[in-house]
């Protein structure tokens, strides 16, 4: 079967994962991790996060081209260093914030050195609790200083920003895709885009991901893909489709109305589900819907979308898709 898409997984989530009171799975090596991708049909791909699971430029080159894996994205992590626990790239603390976009820098350097074509950050310890937690106006300047800094250096390499509503902030001050546009446009740089994360767009039922597609791809930056589902009340990161079917085949129609053609990357959790069988599930699932809206008469469909009578809609989508 051939693969119309591209295909790829977080590291993180081939290995050991915990949540408050469990832990889920068995430590792999970096090496392991790279066996199972390469092990799953549809799938050639990996977004590694650094520095904590990547940091050898020398050792990455080799496991690339051993297992045939691709790089995806060098995902670069400035939440998890004690000094950022409230807050990195809008820390009070000047000395804290130049230690955040240093990390970002040095992803970017890790980037080239590799033969990444992107870094993407997602500033999950920026945010506030509660009223009158934090300077709001000073906090939005810190974070347009720091990312334009970030997004400045290396500007071969862009920076993609990943937008989550809550966590491990009560509320993230990148929370939407809208107050991300915002961020971007106010720096006004082409070397910077979004992260879209399926699941942290319907969290809460805050955004339906693909108008956020649309959104975004009519927008002068660039975009990148996460994959996974949830409940809406939490980022749970299940199996595509679980949750939200509908919204995910049309989150994928849009793609393919905008010619994505870049990495499709599974953001999913395994927990108490088989790793390999985890993102299998999800790399299926992608490509027979995206087989499937690829030979949907889109002059056709379209036409429908654009028109007044929604039943004539519906009726379109119960003999053309619900045939998956």
């Amino acid at each position: 079967m051939d693969y119309p898409i591209k295909q790829a997984v977080i590291s993180s989530f081939l290995s050991k994962t915990k949540d408050r009171f469990h832990e889920y799975n068995e430590d792999k090596t970096l090496e392991e991790r790279f066996k199972i991708v390469s092990e799953i049909e549809g799938m050639d791909g990996m977004e590694l996060v650094f520095p904590y699971e990547v940091n050898n430029p020398d050792e990455l080159k080799i496991l690339t081209s051993k297992y045939k894996i691709n790089i995806a994205a060098i995902n670069v992590n400035v939440k998890a260093e004690p000094e950022f626990r409230i807050g990195s790239l809008t820390s009070n603390r000047k000395e804290i914030r130049a230690k955040a976009v240093q990390f970002i820098k040095n992803a970017k350097d890790f980037a080239k050195k590799v033969g990444a074509n992107k870094v993407t950050c997602c500033p999950l310890g920026d945010g506030y609790e509660f009223n009158f937690n934090c300077n709001y106006a000073q906090s939005w300047k810190y974070l347009i200083d720091s990312l334009d800094e970030s997004a400045s250096y290396l500007p071969e390499i862009p920076l993609f920003i990943e937008y989550k509503p809550a966590e491990t902030r009560g509320r993230c001050f990148i929370d939407t895709a809208v107050k991300t546009l915002c961020l971007l446009n106010e720096i006004g740089k082409k070397q910077i885009g979004v992260t879209i994360d399926f699941g942290h767009s319907v969290m809460f039922n805050n955004e339906n991901p693909a108008e956020v597609v649309s959104l975004i791809a009519e927008s002068p930056f660039p975009y990148y893909i996460h994959i996974n589902d949830n409940n809406s009340q939490w980022d749970w990161d299940y199996m595509v489709g679980t949750k939200h079917f509908l919204d995910y085949v049309e989150f994928l129609y849009y793609l393919q109305q905008y010619n994505y053609n870049d990495y499709i990357t599974s953001d999913t959790s395994p927990t108490r589900w088989d790793i390999k069988g985890t993102f299998e599930a999800n790399a299926r699932l992608t490509n027979k819907i995206w087989n499937l809206l690829s030979k949907l008469d889109k002059k056709e469909f379209n036409k429908l979308i654009s028109g007044n009578d929604y039943l004539k809609t519906w009726e379109f989508i119960e003999k053309n898709i619900f045939s998956l």
